[in-house]
């Protein structure tokens, strides 16, 4: 007979707790603009003295820690608070993994308004709002991620140029396709000398991929094309194309559109690299990759997380041969590298 002593009985716990879920949200957004984590990692461990250094009430400050210390950011010891393993690499200016500047761009007002509408999203079967045609320009939402998320992608970025084995002497010519920060072309032309870097994009995202490019002091291998990835001038004779996190904000024929352009510009036998969140076919796990296609259901036309065989599908259509597909250790994203025949 089976046994029901371990089953969960109802409860609207569950229920409860994800209504509430935005209060995580702010609470960490909070934390990050006040630089909590900062002052706990230079000390000052006591509310008291944390206060001071924030130019804040006390009484805020503890009840805020207090917060963060049961969604496992922080410690709370006699001696005061201290910081949890994932704040003390990533949420501290004094790390130099720290990412905290991507509070600006995932908590841009625009999502917000997004998810707000998501009832209206489920009856259309696309977004609600009011720019959910990611072929036009929006710079609001993309300069905001070309400046906010260039941290987050260090382990994918150094990834890539170690799959694609970026790190060899050779001439290598690399079409950055909606470059965005640019950090994944950047990150290949710091391992190789010789990769000269041509990144389209919008033209103020583009402003934002120039200024990194001259931080990572490869300006000189660094060209820009202004403009759409469907309509700009690419050029040709790429060795790779890079298409990183855009098919999922598109249908299956946009993204099809767009494969024939990078297979046009790439050599024969050029490598289309592809970055993207992507499910199992039961599009329930991984469950990072898999709940993506939510944010594309409430902020554009027809996007979502395609899954492997679907991309296999586009990218065939596309005039390409085999895909095979890479995990990124440690992140929830996928690599597909496609050889043009």
């Amino acid at each position: 007979m089976a046994t029901t002593s371990n089953v969960r009985p109802p409860s609207p716990e569950h229920i409860f707790q994800t209504l509430n879920a935005h209060q995580q949200t702010a609470a960490l957004k909070a934390a990050i603009e006040l630089d909590l984590f900062t002052a706990i990692d230079e000390g000052n461990s006591s509310a008291k003295d944390i206060a001071k250094r924030l130019n804040a009430s006390q009484r805020g400050v503890r009840i805020l820690s207090d917060f963060l210390t049961i969604q496992g950011f922080l410690r709370k010891e006699e001696s005061g608070y201290h910081l949890g393993a994932d704040a003390a690499l990533f949420l501290s200016k004094r790390s130099p993994h720290y990412m905290g500047t991507i509070v600006g761009f995932l908590t841009n007002q625009q999502h917000y308004e997004n998810f707000s509408r998501l009832a209206d999203a489920v009856r259309r079967g696309g977004t609600a709002g009011e720019k959910g045609d990611n072929r036009e320009p929006n710079d609001n939402i993309w300069v905001s991620f070309a400046r906010n998320m260039a941290p987050l992608t260090v382990p994918t970025a150094l990834f890539i140029a170690q799959l694609f084995e970026a790190q060899h002497d050779r001439p290598l010519r690399v079409l950055d396709i909606a470059a965005g920060h640019g950090m994944y072309g950047i990150t290949i032309a710091q391992q190789n000398p010789k990769a000269q870097i041509t990144a389209v994009d919008w033209p103020a995202v583009l402003e934002v991929a120039k200024e990194n490019a001259t931080k990572a002091g490869i300006n000189d291998r660094y060209t820009t094309r202004p403009g759409s990835a469907f309509e700009a001038e690419l050029g040709n004779n790429y060795d790779l194309v890079l298409l990183t996190n855009i098919f999922h904000h598109f249908d299956q024929q946009t993204c099809v559109e767009l494969m024939r352009r990078a297979h046009q510009a790439l050599k024969p036998g050029g490598t289309a690299l592809t970055l993207e969140f992507v499910p199992n076919e039961d599009r329930l796990s991984p469950p990072a990759e898999a709940a993506f296609s939510l944010i594309m259901l409430a902020g554009t036309d027809a996007g979502e997380a395609y899954t492997f065989a679907e991309y296999q599908t586009m990218f065939h259509e596309a005039g390409f041969g085999e895909t095979t597909l890479h995990r990124i250790p440690g992140m929830p994203q996928e690599v597909l590298l496609t050889e043009k025949v």
